[in-house]
């Protein structure tokens, strides 16, 4: 959910050379040139190895980058507690994870506009909404908003609903349109490809004809892509093999291929 604003997704999605980063495909001096350091502690690694199935697929090379930029987030968002006392540093790790999960094919990218993640025990009431929501993406406020009880829920299976991927996603979206240091990342032709087979999709679900995405997909471009995102992650192989060309589209724009993980 995009609170506050309406996105045209024309323009937002970038072209370029999948950075993949599983296996072989992240050098020694890619590695180096990050400067992979100040990571995560022990505990927090911990945290990883036990919950976050993406990180537990990765090769070591890859984990040591997800490891620090996970640390990275950690260190620039502000972690704001609501109707509870803290943010525990496993929320915080998991949170953090979610974002990169999905910027994984971005090194640079922390969604650095948002300064703020804003975590509630459960649903809450949204101002700008006007209801009762489960997530969503405040620009006016720089704050994803997140239920941790959703947010483990969506982690919890692999259904193609995945709350963490799908604020996460419109905070990508954001992110590429808004002037800040990391302004227009992404590639417009590229995005131009994937609007055009997503409208035909979307289409598809308005008209009631059988698809693998939730109806909540058709209600515009920006959920779509957000569905969409939950159900490249979670669903790979189902999805390509549901419409291999719309896949192609999105893996191209998030530079990676969780297939490749599916397969280890």
């Amino acid at each position: 959910m995009i609170s506050g604003i309406v996105i045209a997704l024309g323009g937002l999605f970038g072209l370029g050379v999948y950075y993949l980063l599983f296996g072989n495909l992240l050098s020694e001096a890619t590695v180096a040139g990050l400067r992979i350091k100040g990571g995560l502690n022990s505990a927090q690694k911990e945290k990883l190895n036990s919950h976050f199935q993406f990180y537990q697929q990765l090769p070591p090379k890859s984990k040591a980058l997800f490891e620090y930029r996970v640390a990275n987030f950690i260190r620039m968002k502000e972690f704001v507690p609501r109707n509870m006392t803290h943010v525990t540093e496993e929320m915080q790790v998991l949170i953090a994870a979610s974002a990169i999960q999905l910027t994984f094919g971005y090194p640079k990218v922390f969604l650095s506009y948002f300064r703020y993640v804003i975590v509630f025990p459960d649903q809450f009431f949204s101002n700008s909404g006007q209801r009762y929501h489960k997530g969503e993406v405040n620009p006016k406020a720089k704050a994803i908003v997140l239920s941790w009880k959703h947010f483990v829920e969506g982690y919890s299976k692999s259904d193609g609903v995945n709350l963490g991927l799908h604020e996460m996603a419109h905070a990508l979206q954001l992110e590429n349109i808004v002037m800040n240091d990391e302004y227009d990342f992404l590639d417009s032709e590229a995005i131009k490809h994937w609007q055009a087979l997503a409208s035909a999709e979307i289409v598809r679900i308005q008209n009631d004809a059988a698809s693998f995405f939730r109806e909540y997909g058709a209600s515009n471009h920006a959920e779509f892509f957000a569905v969409a995102v939950e159900n490249f992650f979670e669903r790979p192989v189902a999805f390509h093999d549901y419409q291999p060309a719309l896949y192609s589209a999105l893996a191209r724009l998030l530079k990676q291929d969780p297939m490749l993980l599916s397969h280890k």
